[in-house]
Order: structure tokens, then sequence, then C-alpha cells
């Protein structure tokens, strides 16, 4: 989760604290929204992802509860973007893109974001 942070913090230019939140943010909607026997192998692959959510539950259900989480987090529009991107490209190193476009394809409106 460490190297996920600081990756998605690097690549945003953020605080590592905040991309920290959005990227348990992001976890736990994935988690929420995506079926089951997809999210977890990309979850399973990302190091410390399991331990940095918890038991996973909470989080934001749809695409714009997600971004207002973001939002509420410090993120203006075009970072909740690019902290998006960062977490994908990132995913899809250590998952997979197969893994990863599953995911994608597997909630309703979340394509068009990332």
């Amino acid at each position: 989760m460490e190297e996920l942070t600081a990756r998605v913090a690097a690549q945003t230019g953020i605080d590592p604290d905040i991309a920290r939140k959005a990227v348990i943010i992001i976890l736990k909607f994935l988690l929420r929204e995506g079926k089951p026997d997809k999210v977890a192998p990309l979850v399973d692959a990302l190091p410390g992802a399991r331990e940095a959510i918890g038991n996973g539950e909470g989080g934001a259900s749809g695409v714009m509860e997600v971004f207002s989480a973001l939002t509420g987090v410090g993120l203006g529009m075009g970072q909740v973007q690019s902290v998006a991107r960062a977490f994908v490209a990132y995913a899809r190193e250590k998952a997979g893109a197969a893994t990863v476009n599953e995911v994608v394809a597997s909630i309703p409106g979340l394509g068009q974001f990332v």
C-alpha cells in the first residue's frame, strides 16, 4: 500500500496522506460496487491493500458518490481523474490489464473515468 500511495502522490502532486485516503476510498468503492470474483484478485495483487481497508465495509456507492468522497478529502476535479488514472496504472502493473479491465467493465459508468 505504501508503494501505491507513494506512486499516486508522486504522479499527481498531492500530499501522501490525501493519496492514502483517496486510494482507500477507491478500494472500498471497488469492493462495494464490483463483482467479488472480479475485484478480489485485483485487491489481493496490491501489496497491503487488504490490511489498509480492513473488512472493506462502508465506502461510497456509485460513481458520483465516490467522486464526492474524493473531493471531500481535498481533491479537485482534475486531481480525482489523475488519482484514478495513477491507481489504474499501478493496478495494471500488479494485477494485469485483463484483471483491471474486468473490474472496470463490471462497474457501470466507471470506464468513462479511467
